[in-house]
């Protein structure tokens, strides 16, 4: 972890300094999961630029639609890896173990995806989100033509490139910023949970 004293952009340390409805979306998260993720209080130093991108985030991951959140999640990691982000790998690599159940997708998605027990559906969607992460340029009818033909939409195709262009923001922020993942995150999902 970073020393706060020596970071170029320390996180928010005092919850109460901040505007009320970002203060209450931190506690919220912090209620549900144990903890606050990092990337809350990094990007609560500019409270217009936090609200912005939780918006958007919010907007394409917690929006129904053709997408499953597990394969929301896939996409974040596959595109987060191939951008080397390590906040949003870990943390996401977390939130997918939980939602498919899978203790071991998000590794395999992280290092290589095209070796990972995935589905056509869910390769053609990776093979999709990767090429507008590293090469929107390129992209043309025949990437469409490989997602309708596994039953993905054109609206479907909308929001797989969205997440990975959000995405691309996100891990940029990230590693300018320095954002490590928190501990918590890396056990997240392994093990099934005890029940109680």
């Amino acid at each position: 972890m970073t020393d706060p004293k020596t970071e170029r952009y320390p996180a928010v340390a005092d919850l109460e300094s901040l505007p009320e409805d970002i203060r209450e979306k931190i506690l919220a998260v912090q209620e549900k999961s144990g903890f606050v993720p990092s990337v809350f209080v990094k990007l609560a130093r500019r409270p217009d630029e936090f609200r912005a991108f939780f918006t958007y985030h919010d907007a394409l991951m917690l929006r129904e639609n053709g997408l499953s959140k597990g394969e929301k999640e896939m996409i974040v990691v596959a595109t987060s890896a191939a951008n080397n982000c390590l906040y949003c790998v870990v943390a996401h690599g977390a939130i997918l173990r939980i939602y498919e159940k899978n203790p071991l997708m998000a590794d395999q998605i992280a290092v290589n995806y095209r070796k990972a027990t995935l589905s056509a559906r869910q390769r053609a969607m990776l093979d999709f989100a990767l090429k507008v992460a590293l090469h929107s340029d390129a992209t043309g009818p025949d990437d469409f033509s490989a997602l309708h033909a596994q039953g993905f939409s054109d609206e479907d195709a909308w929001d797989i490139g969205a997440i990975a262009a959000f995405f691309a923001l996100s891990n940029r922020m990230a590693n300018l910023a320095g954002m490590m993942p928190n501990p918590e995150f890396y056990l997240l999902g392994r093990l099934p949970r005890e029940k109680k």
